[in-house]
Formats: structure tokens, sequence, C-alpha cells
């Protein structure tokens, strides 16, 4: 039993890595009052934009690891300007924020397909550079958990996990943070106290489409190594987790963990030979079927913030 979690563990948290960071991003969009189910669609675009990159520059500096981040901010820059087509769609116009988020899923997977295609002839774009996984010194070799958290661990991870903590507390330590969350909540209240509602909202937004495509970037350094159009669901899985985890950022890397943990058991059992055991379909669905337990058992007790979802019209009380 040991061994087989000494050999999930690390490939849990690399699969984990993407999907916490895309939570995270729609944490701040749902905190400031905009509900963001085109996650799925930012992450494409910045798996495209971060692979594109990385493609171009590998033909010039051959084995450098700077073209890596490079790419990883080309992936978030990008992302941030496309999410500017939801935010202006469900801030400016008031349009349905579900229905926006869903044309930017749609929009993003056949726009990136279309163009890689265009660049490729194939459709994938592949990347021979990405993140190396290494050990960390002196930490991994600590017993128990130094196999499980500190081996075969890569850059990326510290650097979200980094991001998570700077996150938690310029959510719930600083002035900004406090705007953020009092536009999700209670957005009249806010703008009576001098804050732009709209303008916070904006920012959220904007921060929820960097985080998303670094997410689907770094999927594209770590374990994916190829464009192919395609995250497999994980900007969904990341938005039940934002549910599961109670719009908290300690509670989505909770969430996010458990998740990532499921979906690396269904992903790796045919070459683990305690997994290999049970029947496939059995593992290929359990990701899922673990999700729809939560997000049933969660749902009762949510606490979303309280405007989410609504659009702001400054008339109305």
């Amino acid at each position: 039993m040991w061994i087989t979690l000494q050999q999930i563990f690390p490939y849990a948290i690399v699969f984990t890595i993407p999907l916490l960071i895309t939570a995270l991003g729609a944490l701040f969009s749902e905190r400031s009052g905009v509900v963001n189910i085109g996650l799925e669609g930012l992450m494409i675009v910045g798996s495209f934009t971060g692979a594109f990159i990385i493609f171009k520059l590998q033909a010039l500096w051959p084995g450098s690891p700077a073209i890596i981040w490079v790419g990883l901010i080309a992936a978030m820059a990008a992302g941030a300007l496309f999410s500017l087509l939801h935010a202006f769609a469900s801030i400016s116009l008031s349009a349905n924020q579900i229905i926006s988020g869903t044309a930017i899923n749609l929009v993003a997977g056949a726009l990136t397909v279309f163009l890689a295609r265009n660049i490729t002839g194939s459709g994938n774009i592949r990347i021979t550079n990405g993140f190396v996984p290494f050990d960390v010194p002196g930490l991994s070799s600590i017993p128990i958990l130094g196999p499980l958290l500190f081996s075969n661990t890569y850059a990326s991870t510290w650097l979200i996990l980094v991001i998570v903590a700077i996150s938690t507390f310029v959510l719930y330590k600083t002035p900004f943070g406090l705007r953020l969350r009092a536009c999700g909540e209670h957005p009249h209240a806010a703008e009576a106290a001098g804050i732009h509602v709209q303008s916070m909202r904006y920012t959220g937004v904007i921060i929820s489409g960097a985080f998303s495509a670094l997410g689907g970037a770094i999927m594209i350094v770590t374990f994916a190594g190829e464009f192919t159009g395609n995250v497999a669901g994980l900007g969904f899985l990341a938005l039940a987790s934002l549910i599961f985890g109670q719009w908290k950022p300690l509670g989505i890397l909770a969430a996010t963990l458990f998740f990532g943990f499921a979906s690396t058991v269904a992903n790796v059992s045919q070459v683990i030979p305690s997994l290999a055991v049970f029947p496939p379909i059995i593992l290929k669905v359990f990701p899922y079927v673990v999700t729809l337990i939560a997000l049933v058992v969660f749902s009762k007790s949510s606490n979303a913030p309280k405007a989410a979802g609504e659009p702001f019209d400054s008339g109305k009380r």
C-alpha cells in the first residue's frame, strides 16, 4: 500500500497544480461577483499560447530554460486579454454570465484548433522544452513526507503554492481583498462606500483569465508536452473544486488535491500492478462519480458570494 501511494502521490501533485491555479482564478472572479464557467476555454487559450511561444523560441534557443518562463508569461497575458470578452459581456453589457462563459469555451476551443492546424497542419503543437522534475535537496530524504512531497517535483509546483499563499493574504488581509469580496457580497453597499464595483469585477475576471491560462500552460510544460486543443475537462473540475472548497483558498487547495488524486488513480492505474487488478472502466469513472457525490453533499451548505452571477445595476437597490 505504501509503495503504491509513493508511486501515485508525485503524479497526483503534478496533476493537481493546473487544477489548483485555475480554481484559484475562478475564486477571484466569483468573489468579485462574476461567475466564470469559461475556465475550460481560458485554459485552452493558455495551453495554445504557451505551446506556440515555446515551439517558436525553442528553434532559436534550444534547451534554454528561460523559454519556458517566457511561454508561461505569454500564456497569462493571452488569458487575461481573452477574459476581457467575458468581462465586457457580463459586466458592461449585463449579459447572462453562464451564456457568456459557455461562449468563451466554444470560441476558445474552435479558434485555437483552427490556428494550430494552420501552423502545423495537424492541429498539434509539440514542444521539446519543459520543466524537468527534481528532488528538493535535504527535504526529499525526510522519512515518509520526503518521497511524497519533495521527490520528482517541478518548479511550477512551488510557484503555484507561493501564489496560493499570496492570494490568501491578499484576499483576507489587504484593502484590495476586502473591496473585492464586498463587491461579490453586497455591491451596492460597496458602491456607497466609494468602491467602483465594475472596476473591481473587471479585475477579478482578468485575474481569473490569467490564472486559468497559466494552468493550461503548466499542463504543457509538465505532463502534456503538446497542445491538442483539449484540457480533458479540467476547467469544469476546477469549478467543482471551487464549490467543494467553499470559495476559500485553503479549501480549494484541499479539494483540488482530492480531485487530482482521484484523477491520477484513473490515469495511471494500468501501469501500477496493485491497481491494474481493478476493471479499467471503474477507475476511469471514479473521479467523475466522486465529483458528483461531492457536489451533491457540499452544495447544500454552499457559502457562495451572495451577489455572484447577478449583474450590477447602480440604480437598483
